[in-house]
């Protein structure tokens, strides 16, 4: 958080504002001032404020709320804040504008909840779907400081007691707080070749305590899509919910598992016409070495090595598997194209593919660049001998309905012996882009069950 300057100390000592403050009339036009002796009957200095983002399945990295934090716990006993309570605005790419405030609830930890509770943080909750929410475009926003919150009416309890008073100061955003994601660390990887690429880890709760244990963890390798190719060594997380799905609290408790996501560096080094590719010799050389040190020194399961990956990162998962036939136990490639000359090698590795139908970035048959997508890889490896159990449904379902499909069509693979499976969305439900077909994919609770059940096949 940002450190308090000497202004801002000597207004502590006088028991006002304690956080970055900043006047703001632009924000409050729209409500009278308070009164000046409500400030005496609820002094409770603010001591900082954060952004708390999210990475949501569609819309990629947004701020989601402020958590402003106070000198005391925040105690409406009962009582109820009104959003219209709070102005936000947020100055972004140069351009400031409101951001939508849709709930307003005391928490004991700055996090976003669906009750909060008594404690020393106030959570002003925005709404996503504010055109200017994004923390990220190519790279992240510099979004320090970004923010001004203003209190322009008082909070009280249901007796009308004040709790906090309303103040002629906003408060400004110290630091950005991304769940889950703040829980990779980052590092990078320099191969024998001397190519280094990036990379986020996370490294599951079991291991962080007893990393001497003798418990060995399945290792989830994520290849990120195209569009996050850069030298940020943060967008392979935050552009789609691909790393974060497998480190979310429900499923480390569910599945702990190593996650290792690299990422593709500039200038972009790759051969194909695209140029965002994992099948360039370098990029791929790199990422095979820094799975190979990384599980030398680490207690990984090595028959639970599983590839994941959208786009340009399911063309990678096709080509990796290729060149490895036996080294991963299984793979979820979503959206990509490949070589069905090399299905033959790969026969035998559970596969749960699928891709959008009317899919205009990789098309479904033909794929991108002379390489087919999807639909034609299923053929080759039904062709090659593998039993390829299909479905199709629309990709805008609610998520139960999804997971019911999912489950109804891996009954009919196991019932067939069938460890390849395909599911097609149907035309026009794939929201936003049906490019997009992946963000059902890793919040699809039995697609990512069935990966973590999958054990390397050895020929």
């Amino acid at each position: 958080m940002t450190g308090i300057n000497r202004r801002a100390a000597l207004s502590l000592a006088a028991g006002a504002v304690t956080a970055p403050i900043v006047g703001s009339p632009n924000v409050a036009t729209a409500a009278p001032e308070q009164p000046v002796a409500s400030v005496a009957s609820a002094r409770n200095p603010r001591v900082g404020a954060d952004l708390v983002t999210a990475v949501t399945p569609r819309d990629n990295w947004r701020v989601a709320a402020v958590a402003i934090r106070y000198a005391q716990p925040v105690d409406l006993r009962g009582g109820v804040v009104a959003p219209s309570a709070f102005r936000v605005t947020a100055t972004v790419n140069g351009t400031t504008a409101p951001r939508t405030v849709i709930r307003v609830y005391p928490n004991s930890a700055p996090e976003l909840a669906e009750r909060g509770r008594t404690g020393n943080y106030l959570i002003v909750e925005l709404d996503t779907a504010d055109a200017n929410a994004r923390a990220s475009g190519t790279d992240p926003f510099p979004l320090d400081g970004a923010y001004a919150v203003r209190q322009v009416s008082d909070l009280t309890t249901p007796r009308g007691e004040v709790v906090l008073a309303a103040s002629p100061f906003a408060v400004r955003n110290g630091g950005v707080l991304t769940p889950v994601v703040d829980d990779f660390t980052a590092g990078s990887y320099t191969d024998s070749a001397g190519f280094e690429l990036d990379f986020r880890l996370y490294q599951p709760d079991g291991f962080v305590r007893d990393p001497d244990g003798r418990t060995r963890y399945p290792l989830v390798v994520t290849l990120h899509g195209g569009g996050e190719v850069a030298d940020n060594n943060t967008t392979q997380l935050t552009a789609n919910r691909l790393a974060v799905t497998f480190a979310k609290p429900d499923r480390r408790r569910r599945n702990p598992a190593f996650v290792l996501s690299p990422q593709i560096p500039l200038p972009r080094p790759m051969d194909g016409p695209d140029g965002t590719d994992w099948t360039d010799a370098r990029v791929q050389a790199a990422t095979v070495e820094l799975i190979d040190t990384f599980v030398a020194g680490r207690p990984v399961d090595t028959d639970r090595i599983y590839l994941v990956g959208p786009s340009s990162g399911g063309r990678g998962i096709f080509s990796l598997l290729s060149k490895l036939p036996d080294r991963f136990a299984a793979a979820l490639p979503t959206a990509g194209w490949g070589d069905p000359s090399t299905m033959s090698r790969i026969a035998h590795v559970p596969i749960w593919a699928d891709h959008s139908i009317d899919d205009p970035i990789v098309p479904y048959v033909e794929g991108r660049f002379g390489r087919p997508g999807t639909w034609t890889l299923m053929n080759a490896l039904e062709s090659a001998g593998a039993k390829v159990t299909r479905g199709e449904w629309a990709n805008d379902l609610p998520k139960a309905d999804f997971e019911s499909r999912s489950r109804a069509l891996l009954r009919t693979a196991d019932a067939a012996g069938s460890h390849v499976l395909f599911t097609s969305y149907t035309r026009g439900t794939t929201p936003v882009n049906p490019h997009l077909s992946w963000a059902q994919t890793y919040e699809n609770d039995v697609v990512v069950d069935w990966l973590f059940a999958q054990s390397r096949r050895r020929r």
